[in-house]
């Protein structure tokens, strides 16, 4: 059977536009009940510092979307942005021009996807496994190049990036625009978006539909490792600094900004537009408990209810199929 014989699931794509429509209003929502909470909400400063935030889990987020919309997960995302701080921190530092730094660190994000997709086709260890052990390695290999302290970068353009603005937005707000529409391009209208979710959905129907199975999880996380490598240059940008501890619990706000914008942990259904909201969702609600008072444990309780939730309603939806 010809690989093109797998169609474009329009269904699916329905859905996510609905559910993503839902999800938009449901962050307006949040920001109107947070400005009439709080007057501090609504400033300029805090909405640039909101996207600031969640942009950089937004982008990690995309990553993870690729690799579960496969049936896999990647938990070495965190790590690995902590990671690329150290790298791109010790190349600038070092004297390397920064765009060189930056390709040298995003190939090395590269490379962890490959090692990841070796590890997983090659090896046979279920992806839990391979990115589990890859997420401890790289905070130990990090804090052994470090001596466990920080490296200050000693550039200030390459700083002032992070910082920056285009028509009142923060630099690293397009950064989210500009890997998300090559993303969504990707992802549901090209060949390769559909062998992601025909593997998801199941990979031994799709190595027989000509599907070539070991190349599409070597691409999704690939995709991952580079995203996160982006992210950990961005962070570095932002803060000034390389430490390989920086990122902890990055993986887990991905997953939860994923699976919140509608990506099944079962494989096979997800988008980009969703997680992309799903994370400025956390990063609203972060936000105003801060500037509320809440208790920061709450947040964690929120965040950890909203997962349950939709989890729960996935799996019905899945069974009612």
């Amino acid at each position: 059977m010809s690989t093109e014989a797998i169609p474009a699931e329009k269904p699916k794509r329905n859905f996510n536009a609905l559910f993503g429509l839902t999800l938009l209003g449901l962050l307006l929502l949040m920001w109107i009940v947070l400005a009439v909470a709080t007057p501090s909400f609504a400033t300029t400063l805090n909405i640039t510092n909101l996207l600031r935030q969640g942009s950089l889990i937004a982008i990690l987020a995309v990553g993870q979307t690729f690799v579960i919309i496969t049936g896999g997960i990647d938990l070495s995302v965190g790590a690995v942005v902590g990671f690329t701080t150290v790298i791109v921190a010790l190349l600038i530092n070092a004297g390397w021009p920064i765009w060189a730094a930056v390709l040298i660190t995003l190939l090395v994000g590269v490379a962890i996807g490959l090692f990841h997709g070796f590890g997983i086709v090659k090896m046979g260890l279920p992806p839990f496994i391979i990115t589990l052990a890859t997420m401890t390695s790289l905070r130990g290999i990090g804090l052994l190049m470090t001596n466990g302290n920080s490296i200050s970068i000693n550039s200030d353009s390459f700083q002032a990036f992070s910082r920056g603005s285009l028509a009142g937005i923060p630099y690293l707000f397009w950064m989210v625009i500009l890997v998300a529409i090559p993303s969504y391009v990707f992802l549901h209208h090209t060949r390769w978006g559909r062998y992601l979710f025909s593997v998801g959905s199941n990979a031994e129907a799709a190595r027989l539909s000509g599907v070539n199975v070991p190349r599409t999880i070597f691409m999704a996380y690939i995709l991952s490792g580079l995203l996160a490598a982006i992210v950990g240059v961005l962070l570095a940008s932002r803060i000034g600094i390389g430490n390989p501890t920086q990122g902890d619990t990055y993986e887990l706000q991905a997953i939860a900004s994923s699976v919140i914008g509608g990506t099944s942990l079962f494989g096979a259904i997800g988008s980009v537009h969703g997680p992309l909201i799903g994370s400025f969702i956390l990063s609203t609600i972060n936000n105003g408990a801060n500037l509320l008072n809440v208790n920061t444990f709450w947040q964690r309780v929120i965040t950890g209810l909203l997962i349950i939730v939709i989890v729960y309603f996935d799996g019905l939806r899945r069974r009612g199929k």
